[in-house]
């Protein structure tokens, strides 16, 4: 442990605000950053006397010995943090003794204690490891605590979890030969809703053609289990919705109303849109977020299963749900139906009376997707796919991006539950889709943050089994933040001078490129020069938590890597190094970041995606990824050869050679008389699965001339 002081409280790097000292008075609220919470137990209050380098700082005002100000988070990975740092001022008596302690999930470590000056600010530094949370997954929360004795006012600003140092060279290795999975269109998804006015006009279809959109949902989250065919008092209509997801010829999750509909009306909508209309929309959810006791319509408390019925109860949901399935597959048999769920056993107990077993563990539950399965189980249904939501917490930037990895472990669980209760015989058939994300609190939706979050959510689903991926949403509205956190990046603001937010992706009736069009709205379109359905994923690695690194094999041979820069402040340094694949010596760079997103502030230069070119030299090579940045390096297949085989020559009439490239990719051969002439003839295309693959060609009296060209 050490301490020091210095001239003013200046972040360095990615370094994670707690408390920063900053008060909104204009709301009466104090600001903690970055989703610390104030669980403090100790008399605290904001004071700018003694002033912390032009801020504010706390005030702790002990009433009795053994006194903490506690301070609570969602559990902090802490492999890129190296210290905790805090500032002290001991007032005009000085001298306290303060103590500092730190909770690794529901562990506290050794209190560590100092003193604090009379009259002057220090900044004391007390390493993550000597507090008992270095490089662990779960700290939690941080006391400052007063002694045993009763002691007088002291003054605490700038805490601060301290960033270790970037490395320098971030180490990144793919294997173009190693596949997870075949990409599903569905992944490249957005959510539609009925109260946008704007909806089926020219502007949405340039704005979903752009981002080259695959799957649509309606009509809109909660507005599902509130919205009523036979009465469509909205903005947009179904007819409206139809309009749109065929002339952009996307796949769409349609969500018929359980909350306060009923099977018929359910049925009613199928028919609609895939009898009457012939639309064939093939994927259709009983209800939305039906758990949500707090924020879900549902109203089903009638008589039909013996007076057993509670609103959100995950056992009335399964009985009705066999009913609505049965309407529905009658009115289309091709359709699929999807149940909502969540990741875990035990969430969302909101009735006692149906426990669950788990047939495998043994254990009771009496969570939302546990008691469901278990009911559908003995009530002979079985969904098509379970459907989940996932929202990052408004826990801070880094935290945010960093919150992706939570979609590996919920596929994981999803499948472990169904396979529990279902069998695995059963489950297999259920596929799991994700209809709803986002990165959720303050500004971050709208920031560059939200964005590269969106991007860097796209390359982590890929790695798992969710097959439709769908962000919330395409138009919202702007709202104004009350009580923003100034910790958070983003600059966007209202008339009045207010930081907003907006859960959509563009504002209002725009075409793109405009600066209503928000980060994630370019980086969901940066999308598609990274992956699209068939696509092939393969492994990457990489030794640095805040670079994201994905790729695939696109259909057409070439590579493309997703590489999403986390930190706010440093360019990183990689070295890429590529097995199984040969890439020619040129790559085509797109990229989204800072300057994009800073011009569409000053309206200075383009806020749209960024294309160029950047050498490679060969299977190794080195990139700078800038900081706050999305990149998609597209790499093309070397130059094939062609070799003539000796030993294979039989015949005078033909001639036998071989085509030596890389696996997996097309290549077409030419032939041609005249090696001046431009006039090359593709006589055969192959797609070696080896890389190499020998051919037989008749010749004839005149000069022939062979040459492979890879085939895009």
């Amino acid at each position: 442990m050490a301490f020091f002081a210095l001239a003013s409280p200046v972040l360095a790097g990615d370094d994670m605000l707690i408390y920063s000292g900053y008060t909104n008075f204009v709301y009466g609220t104090m600001n903690y950053n970055n989703g610390w919470q104030d669980w403090g137990w100790v008399p605290h209050y904001v004071t700018n006397s003694p002033n912390f380098y032009g801020t504010n700082c706390m005030v702790f005002a002990a009433s009795s010995s053994w006194q903490a100000w506690h301070l609570e988070h969602d559990p902090i990975d802490t492999t890129i943090y190296t210290n905790l740092t805090l500032w002290l001022n001991g007032g005009s008596k000085g001298g306290q003794a303060v103590g500092v302690q730190a909770e690794a999930g529901s562990t506290w470590g050794t209190t560590i204690y100092v003193k604090a000056s009379t009259n002057v600010w220090q900044q004391f530094t007390f390493s993550l490891a000597s507090l008992g949370v270095g490089k662990g997954t779960n700290l939690a929360g941080i006391e400052i605590w007063n002694n045993s004795t009763l002691q007088s006012n002291f003054y605490i600003a700038g805490i601060t979890l301290i960033a270790a140092p970037t490395p320098a060279i971030v180490h990144v290795s793919v294997n173009a030969t190693n596949p997870v999975r075949t990409v599903d269109p569905r992944v490249f998804g957005i959510n539609t809703a009925a109260w946008d006015g704007y909806l089926d006009t020219p502007s949405t279809i340039s704005v979903l053609t752009n981002v080259n959109n695959q799957a649509l949902r309606w009509p809109g989250g909660s507005w599902g289990d509130i919205y009523f065919m036979t009465n469509e008092n909205s903005n947009a209509k179904t007819a409206n919705f139809i309009h749109v997801a065929t002339n952009t010829h996307a796949q769409v999750y349609f969500i018929v109303n359980y909350g306060s509909g009923s099977t018929n009306q359910a049925a009613d909508w199928v028919r609609f849109c895939n009898i009457t209309n012939h639309c064939s929309f093939k994927y259709w959810e009983v209800g939305n977020e039906n758990y949500g006791a707090s924020w879900e319509e549902d109203i089903n408390t009638n008589m039909a299963y013996f007076g057993q019925e509670v609103a959100h109860d995950p056992w009335t949901y399964a009985m009705r749900f066999k009913d609505y399935y049965n309407a529905m597959k009658a009115a289309d048999p091709t359709i699929k139906i999807g149940a909502v769920a969540v990741p875990d056993e035990v969430s969302y107990t909101n009735n006692m009376n149906h426990p669950a077993i788990n047939p495998v563990t043994g254990t009771t539950n009496y969570g939302w997707t546990a008691v469901m399965l278990n009911t559908m189980s003995t009530n002979g249904v079985t969904p098509d796919f379970l459907i989940e939501h996932n929202y990052a917490p408004g826990d801070g930037d880094t935290y945010n991006l960093l919150w992706t990895k939570t979609w590996v472990s919920d596929a994981a669980s999803l499948r472990q539950i169904a396979n529990d209760y279902l069998g695995s015989t059963v489950a297999t058939n259920i596929e799991l889709v994700d209809t709803e994300f986002g990165p959720e609190g303050d500004k971050q939706w709208i920031s560059l943050v939200g964005g590269l979050f969106a991007a860097d959510a796209v390359g982590k689903i890929l790695q798992t089994e969710f097959n439709a991926f769908l962000w919330w949403d395409l138009r919202n509205s702007q709202g104004a933040v009350a009580n923003s956190d100034n910790a958070l990046y983003g600059w966007r603001t209202n008339s009045s001078g207010s930081i907003i937010t907006d859960e959509g992706c563009v504002n209002g009736n725009v075409v793109p490129p405009n600066s209503s069009c928000y980060p994630s709205y370019y980086c969901m379109k940066l999308m598609q020069y990274f992956a699209r359905g068939g696509d092939t994923v393969v492994t990457v690695t990489n030794d640095y938590q805040l670079l994201g690194t994905y790729a695939v094999r696109r259909t057409n041979g070439s590579l493309t890597m997703l590489v999403v820069n986390k930190s706010s402040y440093a360019s990183l340094n990689t070295a890429i190094n590529l097995a199984g694949y040969v890439p020619f010596s040129n790559a085509t760079v797109y990229s989204y970041g800072i300057p994009q997103d800073d011009a569409a502030l000053t309206g200075i230069g383009s806020p749209d995606i960024a294309q160029t070119s950047s050498p490679v030299a060969g299977t190794s090579f080195n990139y700078v990824f800038a900081p706050y940045s999305a990149t998609v390096l597209s790499l093309t297949p070397a130059a094939p050869s062609l070799a003539v085989l000796a030993s294979a020559q039989t015949a005078p009439s033909q001639f036998v050679f071989q085509l030596q490239g890389l696996a997996g990719v097309p290549y077409v051969i030419q032939m041609s008389t005249n090696l001046i002439s431009t006039n090359w003839i593709a006589i055969s295309t192959n797609t070696p699965a080896s890389g190499t693959v020998n051919l037989t060609n008749t010749m004839s009296s005149s000069a022939q001339f062979y040459r492979a060209v890879w085939c895009p």
